[in-house]
Order: structure tokens, then sequence, then C-alpha cells
């Protein structure tokens, strides 16, 4: 209920204005999004950069079905690529890509459509000195995915991508994809899926983000763990120990706003930690949509709103 309610809420309009123009909410909202231009992006890289932390920028929106919007999208992540290398920031930044943003959902060539964007990101990203994940979305999409990230791997074999722990066929995705130097974030997943698909017990969904993460660190992957659980970032740390792994063949990777105090102790010890910069015109169904995935991202958002107030 609670789910569908916050859901519904990301729809609309008067409850976007409100938190927009609230002094107590909008304060709160510029904690997780760095707002909605390239330069909103450039000062929270650029803060990130001075506390010792990286930062994969991604511009909010996906399943785009214009292709006119999937070229805007486009064009805007080669204005920031190109902003950062103006900073100075493309040695501490990368871009994060949803594919359905850039043309993944446009019918039957949409998945080239996809492929010729994706390539052309990289392609700014590389004229500037740093790299591409392509993030990954509900189960439907896996398959199309992984086959855009290979292709576009024969160009540019840095480019990242993102499995899921929590679906069940993760496991042998891991095992395909942990090959020498392949980028790879490990996440839980946030989509809702079916218990025909993904585990959909915590505790379930847990060990085999454990189990994938070991496979990860023991393999010539580069490993990038996606958690804020502190067991789990535990269990990474020992495991790293373990294998012999250098602190500097994988990295943690947090949402901005979650956790800021473990991100920079984190880097205090050495470890590589990358901060997920969401910006852009979509922030609001973004938030709305991060409160609804999980009750422990809506009780912080509220635990902010009560100690800003």
């Amino acid at each position: 209920m609670l789910r569908e309610l916050l859901v519904s809420a990301s729809r609309s309009e008067k409850l976007e204005h409100l938190v927009s123009t609230s002094p107590l909410s909008r304060g709160v909202v510029n904690r997780f999004v760095a707002g909605t231009t390239t330069a909103d992006v450039i000062a929270t890289v650029q803060g990130l950069h001075e506390a010792g932390l990286l930062a994969s920028v991604d511009r909010l929106g996906e399943d785009t079905l214009d292709r006119a919007a999937a070229e805007t999208t486009v064009s805007d992540y080669k204005d920031v690529l190109s902003a950062l290398s103006s900073a100075g920031l493309t040695g501490s930044a990368e871009v994060s890509v949803k594919l359905s943003a850039v043309g993944q959902a446009l019918g039957l060539d949409g998945e080239a459509i996809a492929l010729e964007n994706g390539l052309a990101i990289c392609a700014a990203a590389k004229a500037v000195g740093t790299m591409v994940t392509f993030d990954m979305e509900d189960h439907t999409t896996i398959d199309s995915t992984l086959r855009i990230l290979a292709a576009i791997r024969k160009e540019f074999p840095t480019a990242g991508g993102v499995l899921q722990a929590q679906l069940l066929r993760t496991e042998n995705d891991v095992a395909s994809l942990s090959y020498q130097d392949s980028r790879i974030r490990l996440c839980k997943g946030a989509y809702a899926e079916a218990a025909d698909v993904a585990y959909v017990e915590r505790v379930e969904i847990d060990k085999a983000y454990v189990r994938s993460m070991r496979n990860l660190i023991e393999s010539g992957a580069y490993p990038m763990l996606a958690t804020h659980d502190p067991r789990l970032i535990q269990i990474g740390q020992a495991l790293a120990l373990s294998s012999g792994r250098d602190k500097s063949t994988f990295e943690f990777q947090m949402l901005l706003g979650v956790r800021p105090q473990e991100q920079l102790r984190l880097a205090e010890l050495g470890h590589k930690v990358r901060i997920y910069v969401p910006y852009g015109q979509q922030w609001y169904p973004y938030l709305m949509r991060r409160m609804a995935e999980k009750p422990t991202n809506l009780a912080l958002f509220l635990r902010s709103l009560i100690s800003k107030g």
C-alpha cells in the first residue's frame, strides 16, 4: 500500500510543486539530487572530489518513447562530459546511462538506436578521458541490455555493466561477465520483481549478493560494490582482504546523500568510493521512486526532514 501511494505521488504535479517550493523539503531534496543543470552537477562533483570521493553522473529520465528525446539525452550527456573535462574532474567522475533513456524502448528499432546512442556517449567519454557505466533496469530488459553492452565493449572495453543480486539469473550472469578487467556494478536490485525471477525475502537477497560479490572479487573483473548495508560492506572488505585484492582494484558505490559519513570513512581507509549523482528535470519522480523502492529510504527522507526542522 505504501509503495502504491508513493508511486502515485511521483505522478502528482501538485505534490511536486509542494516539495519543490517548500524550504524544508527542498533542502532535503538537494541532499539526494544534484540539481537540474550541468552547473549543478559540476558543483556537486567538485565537492565530492574535494572530499576524496569519486562520482558517477546520471541524467534522470527513462522509458524514452520519442527519438528526439533520446537524442536530447545524448546531447546532455555530451555537455556534462565536456563540462567535467573543463573543470578537470574527468579523473574522478564517469557517467551512468540508462539504455531506455537513449532509445531502447523505441519499438523494433529500439535496440539499434540505443546501441548507436550508447556508442556516441562512450566516444564522448573516451575523448575527455573517462568512462561510462550502463545501468540495468527491470528483468524484461536484461537480455537486450547485455546484448547492447557486449556490442559496445567491442569498441569500448571499459564500458561498465550492472547486475542485480536479487535476480535468480544473476549468479550465471556474474560467471559470464567476470572476465579480466570487466567493470561490473553489483547492486541488490530496486525493482519489484516476482518470485519466479527473483528472490523476494531480504535474507535471501543478502545471501545472493554475498555469493555474487565473492565471485566477482575472486575473479579478474573490476567489482563496483553498490550497497549501503554495513554488513555487506564489511563482508566485501573481508573478501577483498582474504583474496589479496589491492584497494585500487575495486570500489564501493553509494547514492548521493545516503550515509555520507560512511562514504567518507571508507575513503579515509583508502577505499575507492564512487557516489551516484542524479540530476535533471525529472528529479521528483526519481526521488519518489527511491522512497517507494525501500522503506528505509522513506525513513531516511523523513528523518532528514525532521532534523532539518
